[in-house]
C-alpha cells in the first residue's frame, strides 16, 4: 500500500509517498480503502520538527488523522459495518509508520460512522477531525447555556465548527477572526465579533476556547473563575485567577460523529472544502496550507 511518510524533519522535500506493508486488521479494528483524507495544520508542525520531543526518533512517522472511505477488512469482535460500506473515522493513533494519508489505513471499530450517502468525500471528511475536536472542547468547557463564550481563529477549520456547536449549545458566542470574516461567523451563530489584532477585553467571557492558540491574552479574557481551553500541550498556561484549564485531545467516537453528520445533513454545520489535491500531490496540499488564508478544508484524494 501508499502512504505519506517522513524520514526526517524538514520542508516538504522530506513528504514521501512509501511502499508499505498493507496492515491486518486486530480485535476491533477495521481496515479502510480509502478515498480521502486531509492536511491540517498539525501536519505541518510534525513534518517541520516542533514536536520532535513527542515523537522522540520514532521514524518513519506517517500523515493524516480523519478518513473517508470503504471497509475492506473487519477484525475479529467487529460488528454493524459491513465490506464495501462507505464510512468515515478518525485515526488517533499520534504515532505510526502510516496514517489516514495512505491508500489503505487501519481504525478502531469504535471511531467509524457511516458517510452520508449526500456528502461527498471531501465534505465528508471535514468531520471527524475538526467537527470532533470542536465538539470535546466545548464538552470539557462545560459552560451551562447561556454563557458567554470567546472562540479564537473562529474562521478556521476548529473555530468554524465550535462557533456554530457552541451557539447551538445556547452559549452567547463572540467570534475573534479576520475582518473579512465577521459575516460567515456571524451567520454561523456568533453574537459578537473582535477583529483579529485587536486588544481583547480583560476577564469578560466565561470561557475561551482558543483555537488560534493566542494563550496569554486569551487567557486574559476570562473571567476570574471561567475556563480555559487549548487546543495542544504547547498552548496550554499555568492557572491564574481561579481560571480552570482543559485541553482537548481529540479521540474517536463514531456514534457522536454521526450525530455530528446529521448536524451537517440539517445546515447546522458548514462543511467547508478549500481544496482537492492528489494524494501524490501532498507537498503542494502542505504549501497551501503553510501560505495562510484558507478557509476550509484541503483534502487529499487517494
Amino acid at each position: 500500500m501508499r502512504a505519506v511518510v517522513i524520514n526526517e524533519y524538514g520542508d516538504v522535500d522530506v513528504l514521501t509517498i512509501a511502499e508499505v506493508p498493507t496492515p491486518e486488521p486486530g480485535a476491533g479494528q477495521v481496515r479502510l480503502v480509502v478515498t480521502a483524507s486531509a492536511v491540517n495544520p498539525i501536519d505541518l508542525a510534525i513534518r517541520a520538527g516542533y514536536l520532535a520531543a513527542a515523537i522522540d526518533g520514532h521514524f518513519p512517522v506517517g500523515f493524516g488523522w480523519e478518513v473517508v472511505g470503504t471497509v475492506e477488512a473487519l477484525g475479529e469482535g467487529v460488528t454493524g459495518l459491513t465490506v464495501g460500506q462507505r464510512v468515515m473515522a478518525l485515526e488517533d493513533s499520534f504515532i505510526a509508520p502510516a496514517k489516514a494519508q495512505a491508500s489503505h489505513v487501519l481504525v478502531a471499530a469504535s471511531s467509524v460512522a457511516a458517510a452520508p450517502e449526500s456528502l461527498t468525500d471531501a465534505q465528508a471528511v471535514t468531520l471527524p477531525l475538526n467537527a470532533a475536536t470542536a465538539d470535546q472542547a466545548l464538552d470539557l468547557l462545560a459552560l451551562p447555556a447561556g454563557a458567554s463564550l470567546l472562540v479564537t481563529g473562529a474562521a478556521g477549520s476548529v473555530g468554524g465548527f465550535a462557533v456554530a456547536l457552541g451557539t447551538r449549545r445556547g452559549l452567547q458566542v463572540t467570534a475573534l477572526a479576520g475582518p473579512g470574516d465577521e459575516a460567515w461567523v456571524r451567520a454561523a451563530g456568533a453574537v459578537g465579533f473582535i477583529a483579529r489584532g485587536a486588544e481583547l477585553p480583560p476577564a469578560a467571557f466565561d470561557g475561551v476556547l482558543d483555537a488560534a492558540s493566542l494563550v496569554a491574552p486569551a487567557l486574559a479574557a476570562v473571567r476570574d473563575g471561567g475556563a480555559f481551553l487549548a487546543v495542544t500541550d504547547s498552548t496550554t498556561p499555568p492557572t491564574e485567577r481561579g481560571v480552570r484549564i482543559e485541553k482537548v485531545s481529540v479521540h474517536g467516537d463514531g456514534p457522536r460523529l454521526a450525530e455530528l453528520a446529521e448536524l451537517a445533513l440539517a445546515g447546522t454545520l458548514e462543511l467547508r472544502v478549500a481544496a482537492t489535491v492528489p494524494l501524490e500531490q501532498v507537498a503542494e496540499a502542505h504549501q497551501l496550507l503553510a501560505a495562510g488564508g484558507v478557509r476550509g478544508q484541503v483534502v487529499l484524494l487517494a
